[in-house]
């Protein structure tokens, strides 16, 4: 999104109207061409230059390295490979670039600090991590970058965008940061107004995009310092739809970050922490009709369970012009919503929780780090209202132990004033680290704050299973294995969790690994169940009811169903012997969780079963009487050893 004091976020009407006479390569780029060869890595990183031990991974709302020590984001977006150009104009013209500086579609400054000297003014700055953005186009761009974008780094002369790409990442891997890689824009073009960036599909197909996700995934696998890949930026309304959460169709950002975030961790790098942003925008920014910033709210009832448990992060942007119902638009278009620097601090922090901090909660299905990767403001803002919410926001992170990045970190002297550091065109350095910033005070607070370091208890991993529009068998051992019940609609658990829960109608299910942690064995055994040849004589736990039980010494991860009837349940054997007390919990005339349940409500609308922590699911029963529902009516729950 525009980040000026000066233009703060284009209108819907006045986006509309840069996106109706953009050239139209813009809106239709042309074929195209396979990406560069993978790059080499040649990072040469050291213990002593990395303080921190890849790769991340997360548990409950915190992000810890291979050692499980806390490893908090404390970021910044290194702009300027997503594009600059602000779609008017001719694209040679620096003044149609925001703020002026025409980034030639490769990080800001390299034209005048060297590398060395950036990563020495980055470490000085105190952050540990980059939010590193680029382009599709520019994974496609073949022609080198012009000369004087890299006047400070000859060595990038003759590069393309891509190359110099890479350099970048190497020089910060070497310098110990880690490397987010953030998918901002599919054009080469400033996000974010209707621009033919709204969504990962805007400007090309989904098969394109994830297609080149994997791409890059696999070009920087070889190198420990990149650590992360956030999916896409501001999803948000084009001129015609919204983006939904969930729908099934080809708007569904739901969907996609689900298909790009498992095709990244099983065909590119399995080590990545995948970032899924929430929804920026939906609805017309117009006083009596919908509009709003959905951002994670929709997480609370649909939330993603990637086929690695503890890789997910979601992601929020916060900005003070912005409100939770407020487009950033000032003039025509702007509606009479309050932005968030119009919100007292109580209200504030109650909208911060509710659009994305609900997230961190303990025990849901849900439970995620939540990185706030884009937030900042000016260094020349004089506004009250938006300095007293510069340091209300930081407040909240500093108290929070939030996760972050600002935006942006570099930029021009005289141009972008938002910029930590900014560089003048003989290589001076002006910004934060100057006492004349009155940022300085609330980004100290904000750096030095007591946070949680060291390790990380274990804590137990609740995910949620849907069939909404299909198959969802999220097990890699239970995927090679090929189709366990052809032509129904599947759902299975992570490797290492077990299901637990189950909705009657929805086809939704719940996995933990409480109390036992990875309860199956080693091995690709499991056991596809269909009839009741496996309930024992004398062992009827519903009686009337077809009951599906699994074997004695396993344990359920997976069922299936075909339309609304139950087809299959799937089982594995255990790593421990299994035997315990049983109990039935019904499930069809209302809601059986334990009072204490963990995992939250996985079937929203829908009456759930749900064994305790301390127990895991042996069997699933259904009927298949005339005018009952055919879905999961009770589970057979068992106590863990």
């Amino acid at each position: 999104m525009p980040k000026s004091t000066i233009v703060k976020y284009l209108t819907f009407w006045a986006m509309l109207l840069l996106w109706a006479t953009a050239p139209a390569a813009v809106a239709a780029p042309a074929p195209r061409a396979a990406p560069p060869a993978v790059h080499a890595a040649t990072t040469t990183a050291t213990a002593t230059a990395r303080t921190w031990q890849p790769p991340l991974s997360t548990r409950g709302r915190y992000i810890v390295d291979a050692n499980g020590d806390r490893f908090r984001l404390k970021s910044a977006n290194w702009d300027g490979a997503q594009g600059s150009w602000t779609g008017s104009g001719s694209e040679s013209d620096d003044t149609q670039h925001h703020a002026g500086q025409n980034s030639h579609g490769i990080p800001l400054g390299l034209d005048r600090a060297p590398l060395s000297r950036l990563m020495s003014d980055f470490r000085e700055l105190g952050i540990n991590s980059v939010r590193l953005p680029f382009s599709n186009a520019m994974i496609h761009a073949t022609a080198a970058v012009p000369d004087s974008a890299v006047a400070a780094n000859p060595q990038l002369r003759g590069d393309t965008p891509l190359q110099v790409f890479d350099a970048v990442v190497t020089a910060l891997s070497d310098a110990g940061f880690a490397v987010i890689l953030n998918n901002h824009t599919n054009t080469s073009r400033w996000c974010c107004g209707v621009d033919g960036n709204e969504r990962w599909n805007s400007s090309q197909t989904t098969q394109q995009w994830a297609d080149d996700w994997v791409f890059m995934a696999r070009r920087y696998a070889g190198d420990p310092g990149v650590v992360g890949a956030d999916l896409y930026n501001e999803v948000r309304r084009d001129v015609l739809d919204d983006p939904n959460w969930g729908a099934g169709d080809a708007h569904d950002w739901f969907a996609a970050a689900q298909l790009a975030g498992d095709r990244i961790l099983t065909e590119a790098n399995p080590n990545l922490l995948i970032v899924i942003e929430g929804i920026n925008w939906t609805g017309l920014p117009v006083d009596g009709l919908p509009h709003g910033r959905p951002m994670l709210t929709p997480a609370g009832t649909l939330s993603h369970t990637l086929v690695d448990s503890r890789k997910l992060v979601y992601s929020a942007h916060f900005y003070g012009y912005t409100g939770p119902n407020h487009s950033g638009a000032t003039g025509i278009g702007e509606t009479h919503d309050a932005r968030y620097q119009d919100l007292s601090r109580t209200d504030l922090y109650q909208a911060l929780y509710d659009e994305a901090f609900f997230v961190e909660d303990g025990g849901r299905h849900y439970t995620a780090p939540v990185w706030i990767s884009e937030f900042g403001i000016g260094a020349g803002e004089t506004g009250t209202a938006a300095r007293t919410w510069f340091g209300n926001i930081t407040d909240y992170f500093a108290d929070h132990d939030t996760d972050f990045a600002y935006w942006p970190l570099v930029g021009w002297e005289g141009h972008d004033d938002w910029a930590l550091l900014r560089y003048d065109e003989q290589g001076g350095r002006h910004g934060l680290l100057d006492d004349s910033d009155w940022r300085r005070t609330a980004w100290d607070h904000l750096m030095t704050a007591p946070a949680l370091t060291g390790p990380v208890p274990a804590t137990p991993v609740w995910r949620m299973l849907n069939t909404d529009h299909g198959d969802f068998v999220q097990s890699l051992r239970v995927r090679a294995q090929g189709d366990w019940d052809s032509g129904a609609s599947k759902a299975v658990c992570p490797d290492g969790l077990r299901l637990t829960g189950l909705g009657h109608t929805s086809g939704r299910g719940l996995c933990t690994d409480a109390t036992a942690g990875d309860l199956r064995a080693s091995g690709t055994g499991q056991v596809v169940v269909t009839d009741e040849r496996y309930v024992p004589s004398g062992g009827d736990w519903a009686s009337g009811y077809t009951k599906l039980q699994c074997p004695a010494g396993d344990f359920l991860i997976g069922y299936s169903h075909r339309g609304t009837r139950t087809s299959a349940a799937l089982c594995v054997p255990a790593r421990v012997t299994l035997g315990g007390t049983s109990r039935t919990v019904w499930f069809d005339r209302s809601d059986n969780r334990p009072s204490d349940a963990s995992g939250g409500d996985f079937a929203t609308q829908d009456y759930k079963g749900q064994c305790g922590d301390g127990e895991y699911a042996a069997g699933i029963a259904f009927t298949t009487r005339f005018a009952a529902y055919p879905g999961p009516d009770a589970l057979l729950c068992r106590t863990l050893p």
